[in-house]
């Protein structure tokens, strides 16, 4: 099992997709709702298991993870 402070890959939780720590919510369907232009909000009312501060700790991460392989 690989964790990060907001994300969790667990074989055992769905099928090792990356989920928000605690939850069973795959970290793409956040990136899915931005894609199609939705807001942070409209996120966190579909899946009231994902706190603000999980979902803005996993764009942290995954922003600074972008740049430093710029």
């Amino acid at each position: 099992m690989k964790t990060s402070a907001a994300v969790v890959i667990d074989p055992e939780i769905m099928s090792g997709e990356p989920c928000f720590a605690g939850t069973r919510v795959p970290v793409r369907a956040l990136l899915d709702y931005i894609e199609g232009g939705d807001t942070l909000d409209e996120f966190l009312a579909q899946y009231p298991t994902v706190s603000r501060e999980l979902a803005i700790a996993f764009l942290e991460q995954a922003s600074e993870r972008l740049v430093a392989s710029a």
